[in-house]
Formats: C-alpha cells, sequence, structure tokens
C-alpha cells in the first residue's frame, strides 16, 4: 500500500545549510529535488526570520537541473514522469501568488466598498454633504447655468429685433 506523501518544513540557515525538520537532518538541493518527484510537499523558510523561500529555492533547483543539461529533465524528447512532477509542482508554487494577489485585489476592493458605504451613512446621519452629494450639486449648477446661458441669449437676441423694428 502506497505511502500518503509527507509535508517537509525545510529551514534555511544563515550558512545556507538546509534542515528538513521532518527527518531531523540537513539535506541538499537535490535531496529537495527528490522529495518533491516522489510526490512530497515541502515548504522552505528562513529559520530567523520565517520568510518564505519555497519559490526561491525551487527555482534554484530547476536552474541546477538546467545546468547539468536537458537529459535530467528529457529523455528521448519524452519528459520523464519524474522530471514532469518537479515540473508541476514548480508551476504549481509559482502560480499561487498571483491567485492570492487578485483575490486580495478583490477583497480590498470589497472593504474599500463597505467603507466608502458606512462613511456615506455616517455623513448623512450628522446631515453633511457626502461627495456624491456635491458632484450631483455641481452637476445640477452646470445645468441651470447653461439654462440661463441659453435664456440670456434669446433675451439679447429679441432685444435685438425690438430695437432693430423702431
Amino acid at each position: 500500500m502506497p505511502t500518503a506523501p509527507e509535508r517537509h518544513l525545510i529551514k534555511k540557515y544563515a550558512n545556507r545549510k538546509l534542515y528538513d525538520t521532518r527527518t531531523s537532518s540537513y539535506i541538499t538541493l537535490e535531496g529537495i529535488a527528490g522529495l518533491v518527484r516522489d510526490g512530497h510537499e515541502i515548504k522552505v523558510v528562513d529559520r530567523e526570520t520565517g520568510q518564505d523561500l519555497t519559490q526561491v529555492t525551487l527555482s534554484q533547483i530547476v536552474l541546477s537541473e538546467e545546468k547539468r543539461g536537458p537529459s535530467r529533465l528529457v529523455d528521448g524528447g519524452v519528459l520523464q514522469e519524474r522530471g514532469q512532477a518537479l515540473l508541476d509542482y514548480v508551476r504549481k508554487t509559482l502560480n499561487v501568488p498571483s491567485d492570492l494577489v487578485n483575490q486580495m485585489e478583490r477583497r480590498r476592493g470589497d472593504l474599500e466598498g463597505v467603507f466608502d458605504e458606512a462613511i456615506e451613512r455616517a455623513l448623512r446621519r450628522l446631515r453633511i454633504p457626502s461627495r456624491n452629494d456635491l458632484d450631483k450639486i455641481n452637476k445640477r449648477l452646470d445645468q441651470l447655468s447653461a439654462q440661463l446661458k441659453r435664456a440670456g441669449a434669446s433675451e439679447t437676441a429679441r432685444s435685438r429685433k425690438r430695437k432693430a423694428a423702431r
């Protein structure tokens, strides 16, 4: 019976050593690549700051695999199953931030809407016009000004006609 993939937390020390907390031993980039190929999930963090370094580490692994030549990942024009697992994991991990950014943008927009509505309600309760109210007033003033100009222009034309008729 196959075992379920394990999640490995890898801590990166200042001296660039990597420590697998699951096995309580140091591990190399090659070792991490092997874990990923075997289907294990990994998370690499800076030991001191806790900063997530998973993407950087996976990028280093892919770069080192590429430096060794395409034969490590490609065999006879077909990607090896284990190399494909590594590439799939890297792609999945690298797509997460863009998904998070999109999700955060949606949430930020929702929060802005909620805040705008709350501020507008508070202003109404205090009988202070909101920006929307001021925009409506300005628009109405522009319309009235245009009507007055048209009325003034037509009145001027009528008075000229009366003077000309005399």
